[in-house]
């Protein structure tokens, strides 16, 4: 087993022998290189004669969007560099054209992100509809008493079903943070593209982890990602990418970077007769951080030189290990065999979710604690414990995330540390 080489090397990161780090579901840790790229770049930041036009304030972030678009499978052309996941679903929320009596689709128990630029449209008239993924299923209040999702579940037909002739986007996450599962977008596009509904999808819990080239799929409309999960970048500078045509029909952003020629000073800046670009800039807010975007570039560029179908095979591996031995732990048997089940059909990527079954929050808040108190980062959502395995884990990691389960729960502990209690 210890002859699982992953895809990553450890020693990428600064993570201490002591600190196992299963939490990229809430953030991922910022590899060497992408801290290096900041602090090489800060200096000219601190000495802005230093700053170049062409190599910095375009150069950056034109770098940014090309690696961004090797690792998506995408055109350069079509991306966006926004803040947040959050701001690239504002961004298609606020600039779609909606009519009076307009409906948005979305799966029961969405991350707020894909939730809250929806329900804003209510003054537009625009209506939110949720839909159960498979019977049973709990969210919100009624998370902890839900069934959670096993082998056989359709979500698919049920959210293609649920489009009417109002529905105008059906909005959904690619690997769903609670309970982990993936839902199928290249049916989801497919379907949408013959009802001819746009298809917009959060990705971040799936991008860096899961293969995808977004461009092949036809259908689909757009695909917002934070860079601080899977991609391994800091917080506050992410992805949009959109089709375009649906891009043609968004508002622009109104940026002075979002019209033709806005960096060409031989011509003057308050020449407001100009049209806006095409292109992803389009919808961009301005020049985007630059220290975020070297950052984050540097991130892209080490998951591509991995390969993140080759990540996506180790983090296989490694929950069938994992799988394996948590078979073996009576109190978590079950849970190893609905997992397997999702697993063998397709529908797990990097978290994996142990439903509580029974035993509550506290119970889980215990052993969370008792993890944190041992450094072992693992996260809770919604009558969940999630384990979300990336290309730096190895099978060492997997025999200390058992014997971590394996062990009596019920024992004193002292508090989580501060900042352990992660809310992304």
């Amino acid at each position: 087993m210890n002859e699982l080489k992953p895809p990553i090397d450890p020693a990428a990161f600064d993570l201490p022998p002591d600190v196992l780090w299963v939490m990229c579901c809430s953030d991922g840790p910022v590899p060497r290189t992408a801290a290096r790229a900041v602090a090489e770049f800060l200096p000219r930041e601190t000495q802005p004669w230093t700053l170049r036009w062409q190599a910095d304030f375009q150069g950056v972030p034109r770098a940014t969007r090309e690696a961004a678009a090797r690792l998506l499978g995408a055109d350069a052309a079509d991306l966006t560099l926004t803040p947040t996941t959050s701001s690239g679903l504002v961004t298609i929320a606020q600039g779609y054209p909606w009519r009076a009596g307009d409906e948005v689709v979305v799966p029961r128990g969405e991350f707020p992100s894909n939730v809250w630029p929806w329900k804003a449209l209510a003054r537009r008239g625009v209506r939110l509809w949720e839909v159960e993924l498979w019977d049973g299923q709990g969210a919100g209040t009624s998370a902890w008493t839900g069934v959670p999702p096993a082998a056989g579940v359709d979500p698919e037909t049920r959210l293609l079903d649920a489009i009417g002739p109002a529905t105008r986007m059906l909005a959904l996450s690619w690997v769903r943070f609670q309970d982990g599962l993936v839902l199928d977008l290249r049916r989801l596009a497919a379907g949408c593209a013959e009802r001819g509904v746009e298809l917009v999808v959060d990705g971040i819990q799936g991008a860096g982890t899961l293969p995808l080239a977004v461009a092949e799929l036809d259908g689909l409309a757009a695909f917002a990602s934070g860079g601080h999960k899977g991609l391994l970048a800091p917080q506050g500078l992410g992805l949009l990418w959109t089709h375009p045509g649906l891009r043609r029909m968004l508002l622009p952003a109104g940026s002075w970077l979002s019209v033709e020629q806005a960096t060409d000073f031989s011509r003057p800046s308050t020449d407001f007769d100009r049209a806006w670009v095409a292109d992803g800039t389009r919808l961009e807010p301005g020049v985007p951080n630059l220290l975020g975007a070297v950052a984050l570039k540097a991130s892209l560029e080490l998951l591509e030189r991995a390969g993140v179908g080759a990540i996506a095979e180790h983090v296989r591996r490694l929950s069938e290990i994992f799988l394996d031995g948590l078979a073996r732990l009576p109190d978590w048997a079950a849970e190893a065999g609905r997992l397997r089940g999702l697993l063998e059909a397709g529908r797990l990527g990097p978290i994996l979710a142990l439903h509580h079954r029974g035993r509550g929050p506290q119970h889980l808040d215990r052993l969370l604690r008792r993890g944190y108190a041992g450094g072992v980062y693992a996260s809770v959502r919604e009558g969940y414990l999630r384990i979300a395995f990336h290309g730096w884990h190895d099978a060492e990691d997997v025999e200390r995330l058992l014997a971590w389960l394996a062990a009596p729960g019920e024992e004193a502990v002292e508090p989580a540390p501060a900042g352990a209690e992660l809310v992304f």
